[in-house]
């Protein structure tokens, strides 16, 4: 399930805006209160969308919309006058009282944007290190009568379970070998 990140300076707006998302399997929230705590969750967690009110404990949620990862949204909930305060346009904006389908159709559809979003903004591998992958495989297929598919999926195994990217695991095979 994806997580997304429900921050209000109100306690129990948080609480329950997270209940209604986890309760409705829409995603699995993590609560925050001040934008500090925002910025360290999306630098350790995958995070696509943040739920939030105008204003946390340390700011407006306009200026931690900055500090957001390109693919991930903010889905500003407060009343009309906040949010005709808010300037930036990439931010949604949905006004309270808000409707419990409301608020779930939005956070579904920008979890659908984040993950269409994210495969433009995937960093592409260079030539070199895609010959360097297509190398491993090649040797792979060679040395252990493999497909390409399955040469592929060791290499992708081999490198969740080391965490590495795909082209180290590339060249530790190739090492292995003697072929680096």
């Amino acid at each position: 399930m994806e997580k997304v990140i429900v921050a209000f300076e109100n306690e129990k707006s948080c609480q329950r805006i997270s209940d209604l998302l986890d309760s409705a399997g829409v995603a699995s929230c993590l609560v925050c209160r001040s934008g500090a705590e925002v910025r360290r969750l999306v630098g350790k967690q995958h995070i696509l969308v943040v739920v939030c009110g105008f204003k946390l404990a340390d700011g407006v949620a306009e200026d931690l919309f900055e500090d957001l990862p390109d693919a991930c949204s903010m889905l500003m909930v407060a009343q009309q006058g906040c949010l005709d305060l808010c300037e930036n346009e990439d931010i949604f904006k949905l006004p309270t009282p808000v409707s419990k389908s409301d608020l779930l159709a939005s956070v579904r559809i920008l979890l659908h944007m984040g993950r269409r979003l994210e495969k433009f903004i995937r960093p592409q591998r260079s030539n070199e290190e895609r010959e360097l992958i297509d190398e491993a495989k090649r040797l792979l297929m060679d040395a252990n009568g493999m497909t390409e598919e399955q040469a592929h999926r060791f290499l992708q195994k081999r490198s969740m379970d080391n965490g590495l990217k795909m082209v180290q695991t590339a060249r530790l095979v190739l090492d292995e070998h003697g072929m680096a």
